[in-house]
């Protein structure tokens, strides 16, 4: 995708989500609707995440990957208001956060952006209508749009 096309992109989700009335307020109580514990399997893969109520401005979570018996990957992360807005601070394995910027909040869908991060440079977390988690991450590598998806179901 050329940086036109992606700019028109752009304009046009905003355009979309402004006139279906998303918002991209400072407001982690919103967010809610992320609290619980996840899992899914992908590939092999049992996966679990897990996230906080959204208590004192903050959710606090963490995502554990295990395969054949042995957790092959983890991350911690928190979504927190910040004096520039609301912000998703992702540590895979433990490194030093990274932020995102909130861009897009909806009932059941938000959208978290940093441009100059080398991939993702977008995260995005929704509910389905089946109330199945969805996390997705984009963005361009070496000139080439990629992305990855997951699916968790609640776990009591």
């Amino acid at each position: 995708m050329s940086n036109a096309t992606r700019r028109v992109a752009v304009f046009v989700t905003w355009a979309a989500a402004l006139a279906a009335g998303v918002t991209a307020a400072a407001d982690p109580a919103r967010l809610g609707w992320l609290e619980g514990r996840w899992t899914g399997e992908k590939d092999g893969v049992s996966m679990e995440e897990v996230w906080t109520a959204p208590t004192g401005g903050a959710l606090l979570g963490l995502h554990r990957d295990v395969k054949a018996g042995r957790m092959v990957s983890f991350e911690f992360f928190r979504i927190q208001a910040t004096k520039d807005g609301t912000v998703y601070f992702a540590s895979p394995g433990a490194a030093p956060a990274t932020p995102f910027k909130m861009i897009l909040q909806a009932d059941r869908k938000v959208t978290f952006e940093n441009a100059s991060h080398d991939f993702p440079q977008r995260i995005l977390y929704w509910l389905d209508d089946k109330n199945a988690l969805h996390a997705r991450i984009e963005g361009t590598q070496d000139g080439k749009e990629l992305h990855e998806e997951w699916v968790w179901t609640k776990k009591p």
